[in-house]
């Protein structure tokens, strides 16, 4: 056995507990489960730490018809939506390490492809309704009573569109030759971050237990360059992201974003434009306020170029919940190009895409609808 770690009991009784390997990596993958925080998140950013949400054990690819046959160990999301992704060994040697490094590359590389924002969601459920809880609980712990969980799922699925990932990779130790290559890793991917983390167990003579994590790989340089707390203090604004989307986009779909922008404003003050945060991605919601409920959400325009609306937020409260209401919703927003799904309250996000809204008559017609969506809410 490796040297221990001393604690010192409330009698001055000196207890020596000494470093102890796991019994296998699914003792370590339940502790994760159990006891999230051990993945360090005040290690991975002094500044804010990072809390997590599980999503997933073993957290298989979405699309059946992919080649690769694997699952992920654990698959978490920080408070900022970033997806993060944990694989979990024990002391791998130089050949699985070399696996572990090609293999999490791979999800982090087809992450949007592997998990699009609906399967994620659908895990997310999944495992609230295996562990006996309520998601929107789990929600409300993990981001505070007035958080947007509609909001929240948009920026996971920004951020998978950006490649705004992390991996950490898991072991009871971590050799010197896999702490350089997840520095190397780590400095030279971006916006991509890499980690490992080790996590070693302490056990004294009469069972009592501690564990000890440490993250590798944050060198000063990936710091400098990855900072969080940069990153998600910008906020766009007007001004900020038509420039952006017209760079990006081009002066036509800048042109109907602003039509759709200039729309809200109009219908100022019964429409609030709540505009989003982030490094490289952003965007408006467009939302209608409510008297002791959360604002009703219209709709996003994102840097992107496209518009698009929260299944869930509208079937999930009054009046879409009702079903004749609901099919009506289903039938004017079908014609502009939203499709929704046949039972009210599925967490999908359909969208469409600004160029389809070049022609002066789809453009009207998207602005009437939510006309007519703002008149349904507004007679509650």
């Amino acid at each position: 056995m490796a040297g221990g770690i001393y604690l010192i009991q409330d009698d001055d009784r000196l207890v020596e507990m000494m470093e102890q390997p796991y019994d296998s990596e699914d003792q370590l993958q339940d502790l994760l489960v159990t006891y999230p925080n051990l993945i360090a998140g005040d290690q991975i950013d002094r500044a804010t730490a990072r809390r997590w949400l599980l999503i997933s054990r073993e957290a298989a690819p979405s699309d059946e018809e992919t080649a690769v046959q694997w699952s992920l160990d654990h698959l978490f999301l920080d408070q900022n939506a970033v997806p993060t992704l944990v694989d979990v060994r024990r002391t791998p040697n130089a050949e699985l390490r070399q696996k572990v490094l090609g293999q999490s590359i791979d999800y982090a590389a087809n992450a949007l492809v592997y998990w699009p924002i609906d399967s994620i969601i659908a895990l997310f459920e999944a495992n609230c309704r295996d562990r006996g809880r309520d998601p929107e609980q789990i929600f409300e712990e993990f981001l505070g009573a007035d958080a947007n969980e509609d909001l929240f799922w948009q920026k996971v699925k920004t951020n998978l569109q950006a490649g705004k990932v992390r991996l950490v990779f898991v072991a009871d130790e971590i050799s010197a030759e896999m702490r350089r290559v997840v520095e190397f890793l780590n400095e030279q991917m971006d916006p991509v971050e890499v980690l490992a983390l080790e996590i070693k167990q302490y056990v004294s003579e009469d069972g009592l237990k501690t564990l000890v994590p440490r993250v590798i790989g944050q060198t000063a340089e990936a710091q400098q360059k990855k900072s969080s707390a940069t990153r998600e203090r910008r906020r766009w604004d007007e001004s900020s992201f038509f420039a952006e989307i017209k760079a990006r986009r081009g002066a036509d779909e800048a042109q109907m974003a602003k039509a759709i922008y200039l729309w809200a404003k109009s219908q100022e003050p019964e429409v609030q434009i709540q505009w989003g945060t982030g490094d490289a991605y952003g965007g408006f919601a467009a939302q209608l306020p409510q008297k002791g409920r959360k604002p009703y959400q219209l709709f996003t325009v994102n840097i992107t170029g496209r518009m698009e609306i929260s299944a869930h937020n509208y079937g999930s409260q009054p009046p879409f919940n009702a079903e004749h209401n609901w099919l009506e919703l289903r039938s004017k927003l079908s014609a502009i190009g939203l499709s929704l799904p046949i039972e009210p309250g599925e967490r999908r996000s359909p969208s469409l895409a600004l160029f389809t809204l070049q022609d002066e008559s789809a453009l009207k017609q998207v602005m009437e609808t939510f006309d007519w969506v703002i008149e349904q809410i507004q007679t509650l």
